[in-house]
């Protein structure tokens, strides 16, 4: 799963760098050259459409989507399991139902033959085929992290499936913070501390 959230990490990175840097060029040649590309709002509406599915993913892998956890973490641990599974299955029910009406818009899409109604006239199966594609990768990571958290119920690793499914905790954001840090060797390994230059007054 890391692999798979660089991986959606860096292209969502990617989109928007692009993006960006049409963004300068178009107010570039408006500025000093009166013309205009005639499609950077097109391109940013795909960039939008195909950057939010991956960060469906992103946040779904990163445990960042808002829960809020004040009765959560008062209520009994089996009720905790039982909410943070019903979570996981919500997550599913919901990527499989966007999967499947995105599914038929790109067919209508195909069948049709809808062009965008913009100076680029762009085919629009391209574009959504890659919000599908987009949507398919979050169902997949939702399958598969519903799936493991079952596996962890069914093997008696309630403990791990509460810390891996349950909301992120501030000594969760902790650990991961000193954790980066580390990989960047801005600390210590055993004193889990930054290491930069001392401040001296």
């Amino acid at each position: 799963m890391k692999a798979t959230e660089r991986i959606a990490a860096n292209l969502f990175g990617a989109i928007f760098i692009t993006l960006a840097l049409a963004v300068t060029a178009e107010t570039l040649l408006r500025k000093l050259f009166g013309t205009s590309l005639q499609g950077v709002d097109e391109l940013g509406g795909y960039a939008l459409a195909l950057g939010s599915t991956i960060a469906f993913t992103l946040a779904l892998l990163d445990r960042s989507h808002i829960r809020i956890d004040l009765i959560h973490r008062r209520l009994p641990r089996s009720l905790r399991t039982a909410l943070n599974l019903v979570s996981m299955l919500l997550m599913a029910g919901l990527a499989l139902s966007l999967c499947g009406m995105a599914w038929i818009q790109v067919r209508e899409t195909l069948d049709y033959g809808s062009t965008a109604p913009t100076p680029w006239a762009t085919p629009l199966i391209y574009p959504q085929s890659a919000w599908f594609a987009g949507l398919v990768l979050f169902t997949l990571a939702s399958l598969a992290l519903l799936l493991r958290g079952i596996w962890l119920l069914r093997a008696g690793r309630r403990e791990d499936f509460d810390r891996d499914y349950g909301p992120r905790g501030l000594e969760d954001e902790l650990r991961e913070e000193l954790d980066d840090l580390r990989q960047r060797g801005l600390t210590t390994p055993d004193a889990g501390a930054p290491t930069g230059p001392e401040v001296t007054a």
